[in-house]
């Protein structure tokens, strides 16, 4: 279970007493995480659904200059903390270095935080925990210290560029265990106390929160290569983001262009100019930090890059922390008992090509926007598309997160292992012709109008499908086919369901707009 360690009273007894004691009268002061002063302004007091002014006097030079004699001098970065806490304190200066206002940030160490990735940490690989900010990565690193140290008895030293994994003061928060902390001067500096860190204390494991510059990632490699594990937090949010990134790509083994001999082109049925990994790479395991409680793990590095680099499916584990505090896994990839979808040829006027409808399928097109997931398509060009157009589409980077996927016609005549993926998962996949901005354009404009009119749907459901019903009837009473009205492709899917139901055959005739649905009899 997780446990949390506030010592909110240290922070409130920096600020000034009238202030102090307005703030104290709060019920919700648990929920508090930031406390405001500036010049010339009420106190504000921020909280996880909401702020408010505290009702008093405006905030004087006085007051800052109290809470500036409590602290001392602040760093080169403007901050200052509390020895043993967590908490943060940030200064906002005039252009005469004077400090005119004072951010109060509540720092709170978050016990049993890793259970989801713990297996992970004492298994002796480096990891890179990714994610958005405020997600809980450098909580999890402050946690993922304390273990290593406590539990595995290893020895661990923290990198701590900005105080945040254990706080300000020479002494460390306990909430890193018997980990050991090295404080960066200057941010500008801690590549040289990574190196540092290896060289003169003889770590087994180096902990870095957020390594966000080219140095920074070759200080990373140079550690791993002298066999210390490292657990460290990156700028981005999924391992696509550091393959797109050239300053941290090293991280994950570097990206170059490598020209393909014909034979081998041929062999990899692809262009001759590709993407490769260049070196092992720095991390084993990379987990991608979805919320508290969910997290998506790449456990093999270098073969998933390789495969993103070939275009090939991914396979990675989904964790998720329950209620009852165990932990379920499941593989990224999950077939489904929905039929495989079934494809038209594209036709000469160079349409965008969807799926034909069967009776088994069911919309896909739940809510807005609509996430589409190219394969084989320029993403710049969709995304341009789509901006040029303002449609409500949305590109996703993983196969469970889309509604669709879009390809060309080479990408699905070769029938590659990710497009039997999409069949196995029920979701449709559009082929285009070519791989040209005019195409793309036209299938952004079909599948967003398909969208659009669904919310008129309902209106015509109950008229199509009595009209289904009476033609029921008529083909009982002898007749052969009965063809049906237009309808677009959700009524039809309506149509042909309810025929199945009675046990007849039906089919779908004819395009767009006059695509329509026929009955037949037995």
């Amino acid at each position: 279970m997780q446990r949390t360690d506030t010592d909110l009273i240290s922070l409130i007894n920096v600020i000034p007493e009238h202030i102090r004691r307005e703030i104290l009268k709060r019920d919700d002061l648990n929920d508090l995480l930031e406390i405001v002063l500036d010049l010339g302004r009420r106190p504000e007091a921020r909280f996880l659904d909401n702020s408010s002014l505290i009702e008093i006097n405006e905030v004087s030079q006085s007051d800052i200059d109290s809470v500036v004699e409590k602290l001392g001098e602040f760093g080169e970065d403007n901050r200052s903390g509390i020895e043993r806490t967590l908490h943060r304190i940030s200064a906002i200066r005039n252009r005469r270095g004077r400090v005119v206002g004072i951010t109060f940030r509540v720092g709170r160490a978050v016990y049993g935080t890793i259970r989801i990735i713990e297996d992970l940490i004492l298994s002796g690989n480096s990891v890179l925990l990714l994610g958005r900010p405020g997600v809980g990565k450098t909580t999890m690193l402050r946690e993922v210290a304390r273990v290593l140290a406590d539990t595995a008895a290893k020895r661990v030293i923290v990198v701590d560029t900005s105080n945040e994994i254990a706080g300000d003061g020479d002494i460390p928060h306990k909430a890193i265990g018997g980990s050991r902390r090295m404080q960066v001067p200057s941010p500008t500096k801690q590549h040289d106390v990574m190196i540092e860190a290896v060289e003169n204390h003889m770590p087994e494991v180096i902990i870095i929160d957020e390594i966000g510059t080219e140095l920074e990632a070759n200080a990373a490699r140079t550690i791993a290569e002298r066999g210390v594990q490292l657990v460290a937090t990156a700028h981005g949010n999924t391992l696509e983001n550091l393959i797109m990134n050239p300053t941290l790509s090293d991280l994950i083994g570097g990206i170059q262009t490598v020209t393909l001999g014909d034979i081998e082109a041929r062999r990899r049925r692809g262009q001759k100019t590709v993407l490769e990994r260049n070196a092992p790479p720095t991390f084993d395991i990379l987990v991608e930090i979805k919320d508290w409680n969910t997290v998506n793990v790449h456990t093999n590095v270098a073969n998933t890059v390789d495969k993103m680099l070939r275009k090939h499916p991914v396979a990675s584990e989904i964790r998720s922390l329950t209620t009852k505090g165990t932990v379920t896994k499941e593989p990224h990839w999950n077939s489904n008992d929905k039929a495989p979808t079934r494809y038209t040829t594209a036709p000469k006027s160079e349409e965008p090509i969807s799926p034909t409808t069967t009776d088994k399928e069911t919309s896909q097109f739940e809510n807005k926007p609509i996430k589409i997931l190219p394969y084989g398509v320029n993403r710049g060009r969709i995304f341009q598309v789509i901006t040029e157009l303002d449609k409500t589409v949305t590109l996703v980077n993983e196969m469970r997160e889309s509604d669709l996927v879009v390809t060309t016609k080479n990408y699905h005549r070769r029938g590659t292992e990710y497009l039997k993926r999409a069949e196995q998962m029920g979701k449709p996949v559009f082929v285009l012709r070519k791989n040209t901005t005019s195409q793309i354009e036209q299938f952004i404009r079909a599948v967003t109008k398909d969208h659009i009119d669904r919310q008129s749907t309902e209106f015509n459901k109950s008229s199509a499908l009595l009209e289904v019903e009476e033609a029921i009837s008529m083909v009982e009473q002898g007749k052969m086919e009965i063809p049906l009205r237009p309808q677009n492709s959700i009524v039809r899917r309506l149509q042909h369901k309810a025929a199945n139901k009675r046990g007849l055959e039906s089919t779908s005739m004819g395009r767009d707009p006059l695509r329509h649905v026929v009955i037949h009899g037995r």
